[in-house]
């Protein structure tokens, strides 16, 4: 009799969520009233639950239906330094715009503690948040041009790195070669402080998350274009609440080859993500900007819906 006593408490408080002090309702059913409240009553009650941890970018399968000549992508954990992406995240595309946010950095750097002059911190602001050529050109020449590339390779580790060699292009900053595990190494490099020292680099970063302008022709101009979108676009709010995130794109569709190159890099203090893309100038620069949020969207963990086991719908195959 006693054991199913306790079998109907155990049902009863597994339906009910209830608190079980199992002495005293014990004695209530079966009428031992030996024991008094207070007496030995042993009260349990459920743990708060553990909220889940708040959704970020982990290493994971990426699956694009991409045609195209050239897809690799790289995930850098800034806690833990290491790397995941594509097997071919050591190939090298052109970098475009991408690099403009290393030159930036070159000349804060070696500013040290000094403020930064006038002309030089608008030609920063219009670079990064504009990608504009002739400042561009303002901060490439002011820091030694093609040293400052080497210097890049230099302060940030980088490993894939190189200048461009492309006939009738040799030495063109846009031309310089990078990976995409270089791409991340780099974003890393800008967000510890390393690349633009420690009175500047927030400048920099707070510049890098006001990137505007969009895909749309009306703000693609010959010597700036608008460059918010991409990774941005492929992080649910869930992430982007939760801080700063610092872009800056590389995007020109190169008569040589016929193809889009296009580069995309984000970093916030979790991690640094890149996405390196060449493709037939016929798909238009949305289509770079949409694989790109893609290969975003697929490494947010845990993925949206995951707790109810909702199916997500497959991308396709690379």
């Amino acid at each position: 009799m006693r054991s199913r006593v306790i079998m109907v408490l155990a049902v009863v408080f597994a339906l009910l969520g209830g608190v079980l002090v199992v002495p005293t309702a014990y004695a209530r059913l079966t009428g031992d009233t030996a024991g008094s409240p207070g007496d030995g009553d042993v009260a349990w009650t459920p743990p708060e639950p553990t909220a889940p941890p708040p959704p970020t970018l982990a290493a994971g399968p990426v699956s694009v239906d991409f045609k195209g000549e050239f897809f690799s992508w790289a995930l850098l954990d800034r806690a833990t330094g290491e790397i995941a992406g594509a097997k071919n995240m050591a190939k090298p595309n052109s970098t475009e715009s991408m690099i403009k946010t290393w030159f930036a950095a070159d000349y804060l750097r070696e500013l040290g503690d000094k403020p930064i002059p006038g002309r030089f911190r608008q030609a920063i602001v219009k670079a990064i948040r504009d990608s504009n050529d002739d400042a561009t050109n303002m901060l490439y020449s002011a820091i030694g041009g093609q040293a400052s590339v080497r210097r890049m390779v230099q302060t940030c580790d980088l490993t894939d790195t190189r200048p461009g060699r492309v006939p009738g292009y040799v030495g063109w900053w846009s031309f310089t070669e990078m990976s995409a595990r270089d791409a991340v190494r780099l974003g890393d490099c800008l967000a510890d402080g390393t690349a633009a020292g420690p009175e500047h680099t927030e400048f920099l970063l707070d510049e890098m998350s006001k990137v505007r302008g969009s895909t749309d022709p009306a703000d693609q101009k010959a010597r700036e274009g608008g460059g918010r979108w991409g990774i941005i676009d492929g992080l649910p709010e869930s992430i982007v609440e939760q801080g700063r995130v610092s872009i800056k794109n590389g995007w020109t569709p190169l008569n040589y080859d016929g193809n889009w190159h296009v580069n995309c890099l984000a970093v916030t203090e979790k991690w640094s993500l890149a996405v390196l893309l060449r493709y037939p100038q016929s798909r238009g620069l949305d289509y770079g900007a949409d694989v790109c949020a893609s290969v975003a969207t697929q490494l947010v963990t845990p993925q949206p819906g995951a707790a109810l086991k909702i199916p997500q719908q497959p991308v396709g195959k690379l």
